[in-house]
């Protein structure tokens, strides 16, 4: 591509940073150059596809059976997380005539567990390094990606694993296959959301009411008195009786029928006491924030990708993004450059 290894490095950084015009702009005022952001884009597409290929060769060894080494001393705790994200694309879904697509998005970190603070407290889950990949592929090779980086980051070696989501469908279908042996963990705030949804149906019109009851459920919640709040819930429901079909969404019946379900589906990944206890973390807020990162270069109404220029990018912005310098290794050891020569 005609760029030596440093300028590669930079022109990719800058590109995985901020949107290629700005790239341009930092890149000329430094090299008194004239590029263009497509001119930016081009090169940092050509990049982020070698790294995008990194990745999909380990997964595919991987789905061979060879796996990456892990580190030799392995995490107190390894927490991995999963979500999504969304990425508008030049084109339109047939199905849906939608622009937005789903980017996956995983997180994988390190913890250390320091002390209680108080006789009879519960020890505090510090996190340490966190590393990311972004991918706009499938939620069967998504999974695999994501245990490929969960060998490179010690699942085999750390003391203790847990998994954490929403508790969405694909989230569950990986965990089921690639971390079944695992501790699972719901994300304590999004069900807490739920129940405020759930209070809400019951109190539409009472507000400081509502407040009550929402504290209430996410007290017991946070006590692990699911059951408890299942059978409140499902009373609430009853009474308002079935759903009926002519029920707008965001109706009473469809909220709290919507929720019970989903309740009752992931009871057992809600013991917060226990977690709390074993110096886990229980909320997902790291992979949120992940997906905000990867969101911050992709996700904009002025930004337009094809699926191949966003798996790019992606791959670049989760190797920068990663906390366990495997973007100053990456770039040092020339091996983007060697495979793109």
């Amino acid at each position: 591509m005609g760029l030596t290894p440093r300028a590669a490095e930079r022109v990719s950084r800058e590109s995985a940073t901020v949107p290629f015009d700005v790239a341009a702009r930092g890149v000329n005022a430094d090299w008194g150059t004239d590029y263009d952001g497509k001119q930016m884009q081009r090169w940092a597409e050509h990049y982020g596809q070698k790294v995008a290929a990194c990745q999909e060769r380990e997964r595919r060894a991987f789905a061979k059976g060879r796996h990456p080494a892990g580190p030799g001393n392995g995490a107190e705790v390894l927490a991995v997380g999963m979500d999504g994200g969304r990425v508008q694309e030049r084109e339109k879904d047939e199905q849906t005539q939608s622009r937005w697509h789903e980017d996956k998005v995983l997180t994988i970190s390190s913890y250390r567990k320091e002390p209680a603070q108080e006789p009879g407290g519960d020890p505090e889950p510090v996190r340490q390094v966190t590393s990311y990949v972004g991918t706009m592929q499938d939620s069967d090779r998504f999974g695999q990606l994501a245990r490929v980086e969960a060998e490179r980051r010690g699942i085999r070696q750390a003391q203790e694993v847990v998994v954490i989501g929403d508790g969405a469908a694909w989230i569950d279908t990986i965990a089921g296959k690639h971390f079944a042996c695992h501790e699972r963990i719901i994300d304590y705030y999004h069900v807490s959301e739920r129940l405020e949804e759930c209070a809400k149906g019951t109190e539409p019109v009472d507000e400081a009411k509502r407040r009550c009851v929402a504290e209430r459920l996410k007290s017991h919640l946070y006590e692990g008195k699911v059951g408890l709040v299942i059978r409140w819930i499902q009373e609430k429901a009853e009474a308002l009786g079935a759903v009926r079909e002519k029920d707008p969404p965001g109706h009473p019946r469809r909220v709290l029928w919507e929720h019970l379900g989903y309740l009752q589906r992931h009871q057992e990944h809600m013991d917060y006491p226990r977690y709390r206890a074993n110096g886990w973390p229980i909320g997902s807020g790291v992979v949120e924030s992940g997906v905000k990162l990867f969101n911050k270069r992709v996700k904009g109404t002025e930004q337009f990708w094809n699926e191949d220029g966003a798996e790019s990018i992606l791959a670049l912005r989760g190797l920068y993004l990663s906390q366990d310098d495997r973007w100053n290794h990456y770039w040092l050891c020339g091996r983007l450059l060697r495979e793109a020569a």
